[in-house]
């Protein structure tokens, strides 16, 4: 059968062929599928009208929910202002009849998720007919629905209303006293839990769309009836409902923040209380404390709004130090290959570490270094390891952020990172190593030129760690963190140590700690530069040998580490000393190298 023959059965008068065409298109074949698609695009160019009042018709009597569902999502892919847009092309009558289709099976629909299709396919429709007034009886139609008994109703004209102020805003911004009231007494008297989901979503994107601050600040008084949402979601036990309101005061939060600046203390602290409640999911608190993280980055909407608020500052910093203290010591952790290896991390001290480094970047060190120095003093001077780590964790996160304040507090930063180098748990010691290298980036060259030499000799010690090859390997790394903000000047005293040290690292058998060698070693030649000459005859025998030793898959890393050291290296000490070798070193890798 040709397919013009094949397009008179599927748009004729038996329904059973069109609902199997649109039934292949869910299917889990491809050949089946991709016939089906071929058939359904003919149907779109050929036959426009009839392909849209037989996906309307389908909403209407097919008693399987997937292909009602599939209608409506073909329905909204056909109406959405695009390539594809044919609305243009469909006559007057089909055009009323898609309209009365729609609105009407929003009022018959039962199924939630097809009722939340439905409203998609209205909403992509009216953004592009409601401006020129194509839609007169919509918006009507909407406040009659919000007015009505029916949740499933009011949930639906507010899932619209959501979505028309994304697309065009514009067009209810003269409701925009009729659009308070309903939103004020849905929030304060509605007790269903997805109607009122919906409204704050419809307030949100409706509070966004609005370009006058005045307009905005006609909704201040919904904000109480905004968190009630979250608060009552919270007290009913319904987590999912507590988390979309989360997710949508965010939202708010970072387009919008001056929205809450008169009332920053009460939702600030509600927020902070939510964080605080170890009772609550996880994921709850992680957006409670997302949600206060966003404001204090809100910056350049509304700058120094959460400096204001000196207590919740620090309490906000209290509560992510908590987080940190949820590691466990992991055997996998210890035993581990590579350096990358985070056993015994969790979510909350992902999310602890992200929050630290973003709160002190957005609020600076004049806000953050205070505090922090206080929480740090208490959990240092506890017993547990946990605490200890997550003092010097903290400390590397907020580097980068606080870097200016915590140059001119030297002495107490270093000696502190320093003092854990001994700790008796080498997880300790590794967020040690850690701190210090991390502390070389964000404070040097303040660092390198003022506490070389209490530094450089730690590290060096760090690295005779035979027992945690994580510690030795993560020395390794920290001196190459330290010697790329570093002058030769102040190296080169150190380089007989260190380089020793590497060497004994370079054989050692643990792929980790010899990249980690491979690394430190290629960096303090860059630095020393033709300072290295000296160790040049003792290195590049171990360099060459681990070339040629590395090649399995598993070494592939440890091999590129290799070629890299020795090119570096060969820079060094320049082209003389090492043509030889590179000529050598070309020949085993099959591939012209430095000379």
């Amino acid at each position: 059968m040709d397919q013009q023959s094949q397009l008179a059965v599927i748009l004729g008068s038996d329904p059973v062929p069109f609902e199997t065409l649109i039934s292949h298109l869910m299917s889990s074949s491809n050949e089946q599928r991709s016939h089906a698609e071929a058939l359904f695009n003919v149907c779109k160019q050929s036959e426009p009208d009839a392909l849209c009042l037989r996906l309307a018709h389908l909403l209407q009597v097919c008693a399987q929910p997937d292909t009602r569902a599939m209608a409506a999502i073909l329905l909204r892919k056909l109406l959405t202002r695009d390539d594809s847009y044919i609305w243009p092309r469909l006559n007057v009558s089909t055009h009323s009849s898609i309209k009365s289709v729609l609105l009407n099976q929003i009022q018959v629909e039962t199924a939630q998720s097809l009722s939340k299709k439905l409203c998609d396919t209205v909403s992509e429709l009216a953004s592009s007919i409601l401006p020129e007034n194509g839609w007169p009886e919509l918006l009507p139609f909407m406040f009659q629905c919000v007015s009505s008994d029916s949740p499933r109703l009011q949930e639906s004209a507010f899932l619209i209303f959501a979505q028309l102020s994304q697309y065009i805003g514009d067009v209810l911004t003269p409701f925009i006293k009729d659009l308070h009231t309903v939103f004020l007494k849905c929030l304060s008297e509605n007790s269903n839990a997805d109607v009122k989901i919906a409204a704050l979503n419809a307030v949100i994107n409706f509070i966004q769309c609005l370009t006058s601050s005045s307009d905005r600040d006609r909704f201040q008084d919904l904000l109480p009836a905004m968190m009630k949402t979250l608060t009552e979601a919270l007290n009913n036990g319904n987590e999912a409902t507590a988390q979309e309101a989360l997710e949508l005061l965010i939202e708010l939060a970072e387009t919008e923040p001056r929205f809450l600046r008169r009332q920053i203390v009460d939702v600030v602290g509600s927020m902070l209380q939510i964080a605080e409640a170890e009772s609550l999911e996880e994921g709850t608190r992680h957006l409670a404390i997302e949600f206060v993280v966003t404001l204090a980055e809100a910056r350049e909407r509304a700058p120094g709004m959460m400096r204001k608020l000196p207590q919740f500052i620090s309490r906000l910093f209290a509560i992510l130090m908590r987080l940190l203290l949820d590691i466990e010591d992991d055997a996998a952790w210890h035993t581990a290959e590579v350096e990358d290896e985070d056993a015994g991390e969790t979510s909350n001290y992902a999310v602890g570490q992200e929050c630290l480094d973003r709160l002190a970047i957005s609020l600076g060190g004049n806000t953050i270094v205070p505090v922090a120095s206080e929480q740090f003093s208490t959990y240092l001077a506890a017993p547990e390891w946990q605490k200890h780590h997550a003092a010097l964790i903290a400390l590397a996160q907020i580097a980068e952020g606080c870097s200016k304040v915590m140059v001119k507090n030297l002495e107490q930063v270093v000696s502190m990172v320093l003092n854990s180098f001994n700790h008796s748990h080498p997880r300790v010691r590794w967020a040690a190593i850690n701190a210090i290298g991390q502390l070389s980036t964000d404070l040097g060259p303040d660092l390198q030129n003022q506490y070389h030499q209490r530094v450089l000799p730690a590290l060096a010690a760090a690295m005779d760690d035979f027992q945690n090859p994580r510690v030795q390997a993560h020395a390794a790394s920290a001196v190459l963190n330290f010697s790329e903000n570093c002058t030769p000047e102040i190296l080169t005293p150190y380089l007989d140590g260190i380089v020793s040290k590497l060497l004994v690292l370079l054989q050692n058998g643990k792929q980790m700690v010899q990249e980690g060698a491979l690394t430190a070693l290629a960096s303090v030649a860059d630095s020393s530069q033709e300072h290295f000459q000296k160790y040049y005859d003792a290195v590049m025998p171990y360099l060459k040998a681990l070339l040629v030793n590395a090649t399995d898959k598993s070494n592939r890393m440890l091999r590129a580490k290799s070629m890299e050291c020795i090119s570096i290296v060969g820079m060094a000490v320049g082209k003389e000393k090492f043509r030889d070798d590179a000529k050598q070193v070309g020949t085993s890798v099959k591939a012209p190298f430095l000379c």
